[in-house]
């Protein structure tokens, strides 16, 4: 007599079973076999109580490492740590402190709802923010500038077809690129010539005289998608865009994927994070800001940030006044703006059909003898203009940094002039010769796990990767900027973001004088860029600073993981207990982690760490099953269209192969 559950199963299959569903009964028994039978193999290792992501690591000698610290933690009993969940894909381009349904809560008006409002957006999650389905590693220098892999962007088609702006009208959209040039290079050449206009301009035969000029530092407000940023980089400028935050489309995303220098900002109702007298250039193309709105408040912005004999640069087709002959000095712009820029005394140089020209003026006493300013002067400076309200009065004109660009020496700064920026020159130097050491270490620390032809693992037969593998470094506490020095020094196509944490000592000034990128941060929050942005991270002495200030350091790292693109570098320097705590939630974090005793005597420790691809779960049955059946790849697997109750997926590594995962 049949069992019951017999009958059971005999009424919902018939009497001959489909071949389907005892294939599918035979391939469960096959999983079932392969995840628990093998204990020690790294399929099974990589699977616990909480069902964690698995991590396909990159390199063989970290993974090495890797495995070393794991038995190391694991006999401590550290395998009970948990590691963290990834976050949702909503949060695939996450900025955090930019939430316009909540600034509109609190009651943010008239273009305030569309700023930074950290205070407002406390809603931080500890996840990982994963990237998107099809993200790529970013090309290497020199073609990464000019062609980026669309899917690591938020930007559609349409977006960029719409779009009205110079550069963005530069763009190319190919089959799964974006790319900033034209095979008959004309693309290019219309940048060049834009930029050599602006030469001639300002009196100079080319733009490649912009140094000679006193022209380093660029501040491109609204800059498309950094066409016109890529150029002045190739004359060996430093230019840095700046937009505001767009949910999709980003101008700064897009920049920065390229590999170029930007940062999230808007002149909406706070200062910049800049000090005065920052830049030698201010430039705007089709930027969106009516500059004289709200009694001029943002061209005072702008006199603030720039350098005496520092260039306003405007191209609007707006701003030309009918009737004005090409190349005139008079009938420059409407008659308010021109009257404001007189208060202000700047001088107006040149137009050239929609692009107008401005000069600072060089002689600090204009503001004093001018009959026409009514502009007053800023009684107190505030050398910490950390998103400051605007203010309506001329900032600058009594700091000791009041140096005309024109006048400024070429080389590094001096004795003198360090003395008159409350700099100890012994200790400046000291940290130069610090760094160039430093420099060094890191790069041979580096340079065997760096490579270019992904995902070829190293060996001890291979050359030195290319230097241009790393295109920018983020430098979490910069000091004196002596790390973005030392790139300088090495020729490594390199550009550093030097942030200066919110108190400590404010060297951001000599930071920018020395023609270096540098803006001011309070580590307690997040910084305002896009996920996936920078190559490497960088912090030396910055946990300790983050004890002193009572802030997260799981805060920090997590901030540290969302800005970091995949495989991509973190060094961290500090005492050798905060060190250790670091690495414990490195573990967490996924990342690859390593500690480096510097061999000194002292209690200091290098921490090396490397933020690997992240893979969902349901990957690991994806590679029991094709170890099973013998399949070279995850996405061959999922073609095969096998269908077990649940579509197998990889996250970023389309081209993984299974013998890596064991």
């Amino acid at each position: 007599m049949r069992s019951s559950w017999f009958n059971k199963l005999h009424l919902f299959f018939g009497p001959k079973p489909p071949l389907n569903w005892l294939l599918l009964c035979l391939v469960s028994v096959l999983v079932v076999i392969v995840l628990l039978g093998s204990s020690s193999s790294s399929v099974y290792d990589s699977l616990n109580a909480s069902v964690s992501p698995a991590i396909y690591t990159n390199y063989r000698r970290l993974k090495e490492q890797a495995v070393s610290d794991y038995l190391e933690l694991r006999n401590l009993g550290a395998n009970h740590v948990k590691d963290f969940d990834l976050c949702g894909k909503e949060r695939e381009s996450y900025v955090p402190c930019y939430n316009v349904s909540a600034n509109l809560l609190a009651d943010f008006k008239d273009g305030e709802e569309f700023d930074r409002h950290c205070e407002v957006s406390q809603d931080r999650q500890h996840c990982l923010v994963r990237p998107p389905k099809d993200y790529k590693i970013p090309l290497t220098w020199p073609i990464g500038r000019d062609v980026i892999w669309s899917g690591n962007v938020k930007l559609s088609k349409d977006q960029f077809l719409s779009s009205g702006s110079m550069t963005k009208r530069l763009m190319l959209l190919e089959e799964n690129q974006i790319s900033f040039h034209s095979d008959d290079g004309m693309i290019i050449d219309d940048v060049k010539d834009y930029s050599n206009q602006i030469a001639e301009m300002i009196g100079l035969g080319s733009d490649t005289e912009f140094l000679k000029a006193g022209v380093r530092t660029v501040l491109d407000i609204g800059c498309g998608f950094g066409s016109f940023g890529a150029h002045l980089l190739s004359l060996k400028l430093m230019p840095v865009c700046m937009a505001s935050y767009e949910s999709t489309g980003s101008q700064v995303q897009v920049a920065l994927e390229r590999g170029l220098p930007a940062i999230i900002g808007n002149f909406i109702s706070r200062q910049l994070p800049f000090p005065s007298l920052s830049y030698d250039m201010v430039h705007c193309a089709l930027c969106g800001i009516i500059w004289d709105d709200k009694d001029g408040i943002f061209l005072i912005e702008v006199d603030r940030v720039l350098k005496p004999g520092g260039y306003f640069v405007l191209t609007s087709p707006r701003s030309r006044k009918e009737g004005s002959s090409t190349g005139s000095k008079q009938g420059s712009m409407s008659t308010p703006f021109e009257e404001f820029t007189q208060k202000i005394c700047w001088n107006f140089l040149a137009q050239q059909e929609d692009t107008f020209i401005w000069q600072k003026t060089a002689d600090a006493h204009c503001y004093i003898s001018s009959k026409q300013n009514t502009m007053p002067l800023c009684q107190k400076e505030d050398v910490q203009s950390y998103y400051q309200p605007h203010v309506h009065c001329i900032s600058g004109t009594t700091s000791k940094r009041w140096i005309p660009i024109q006048d400024r020496s070429s080389g590094s700064l001096g004795s003198a002039e360090l003395e008159d920026r409350g700099v100890d020159p012994e200790d400046f130097f000291e940290d130069l010769e610090f760094w160039r050491s430093a420099l060094r270490n890191y790069w041979s620390l580096l340079s065997p796990l760096i490579f270019s032809d992904h995902p070829k693992r190293p060996g001890d037969e291979d050359p030195l990767p290319p230097y241009n593998m790393i295109r920018n470094v983020m430098d979490l506490n910069a000091h004196y900027g002596g790390l973005s020095a030392a790139f300088v020094e090495a020729s490594k196509s390199v550009w550093v973001m030097n942030v200066v944490p919110l108190g400590a000592c404010n060297t951001l000034p000599v930071i920018l004088d020395r023609g270096f990128l540098g803006v001011l941060h309070d580590w307690c929050k997040p910084f305002p860029t896009y996920p996936r942005t920078y190559d490497m991270l960088h912090a030396k002495g910055l946990l300790s600073h983050l004890a002193s200030e009572g802030c997260s350091m799981i805060n920090l790292l997590f901030e540290m993981d969302r800005i970091l693109r995949p495989e991509g570098w973190i060094i961290i320097s500090d005492k050798v207990g905060l060190i250790e705590k670091a690495r414990a939630l490195a573990t967490q974090l996924r990342w690859e982690a390593r500690v480096i005793d510097l061999q000194n005597g002292s209690d200091q420790r290098l921490l090396l760490c490397q933020k690997p691809f992240v893979c969902h779960p349901v990957v690991i049955v994806c590679v029991a099953l094709a170890n099973i059946a013998k399949i070279s790849s995850c996405r061959k697997f999922s073609e095969a269209k096998i269908e077990l109750g649940l579509t197998p997926r990889i996250l970023n590594y389309s081209n993984y192969n299974i013998s890596d995962a064991k």
